[in-house]
């Protein structure tokens, strides 16, 4: 029989899409590099200061853009209660980091957890979920339609050039006014503003991939202007991409 709660940390290469989901409550964050999650219509990003819980059950489709080290908590549906939501993403405390470091100790086995073992990974499970009441902004829509889910892909891919909304329409074989509305429709956002999103995730990619300086990340994603990178990021994440940075560091 399995341990009511076991934790694993691995080592993952850059690889596409794969779908996921596991039977028990799953806390996953990545503790080097970042992941990518994609669910219920919308896409997020999980650098290390970060983590996604998912009830148990509920699929997910997760892709690796740089290589990653991964901490993954998972506990038995009878061992605590269910999340409030099927999946949430969040940022992590200094609490819960050091709980997800200590509850480390204790991998996937048939033996029983000591007293000591079941008392910290209740204590992370108090904390994540309350943690997770809180989630992260950083999102973006995955799209539902074909032709949205393809003007997201064009966007994406050009986000360190000009990219033009006409383009993106011609492209997809829309008008722009029809495109418009299908983002308006599918997405409660405006383009511009997913582009704006689009950016952002991807300088929190770059940020916590490696010690590029913050001014390449900015011409990296596609902003010309260091003020006005820092003022979207800081719009968004409630940080400067500097502070954002070091929340990812131990």
């Amino acid at each position: 029989m399995t341990r009511r709660a076991y934790s694993f940390v691995r080592t993952f290469a850059p690889g596409p899409a794969r779908d996921l989901s596991v039977d028990r409550h799953y806390l996953l964050c990545a503790s080097a590099g970042v992941l990518r999650l994609e669910a219920q219509d919308q896409a997020w990003l999980l650098p290390p200061a970060r983590a996604a819980l998912i009830e148990a059950g509920r699929p997910i489709r997760v892709s690796i853009p740089h290589p990653v080290t991964t901490a993954s908590v998972l506990f038995d549906v009878g061992f605590t209660q269910a999340p409030r939501a099927s999946l949430t993403v969040f940022d992590l405390s200094p609490l819960a980091r050091a709980l997800v470091t200590e509850c480390g100790r204790w991998g996937e086995s048939d033996e029983p957890l000591t007293t000591y073992a079941e008392t910290l990974f209740a204590a992370l499970a108090a904390v994540t979920w309350r943690l997770a009441e809180q989630p992260s902004p950083v999102v973006v829509p995955a799209g539902r339609s074909p032709e949205l889910r393809r003007a997201l892909r064009l966007t994406e891919q050009r986000l360190g050039s000009e990219v033009r909304f006409e383009d993106v329409a011609g492209e997809v074989g829309l008008a722009p006014r029809s495109l418009a509305r299908r983002f308006e429709e599918e997405t409660g956002m405006t383009w511009r503003a997913v582009l704006r999103r689009m950016r952002v995730l991807r300088a929190i990619e770059e940020l916590a991939a490696g010690d590029t300086q913050v001014t390449k990340v900015a011409y990296t994603v596609g902003y010309t202007s260091l003020s006005a990178f820092n003022a979207a990021f800081r719009e968004l994440t409630g940080r400067t991409p500097t502070q954002y940075r070091a929340s990812f560091r131990p």
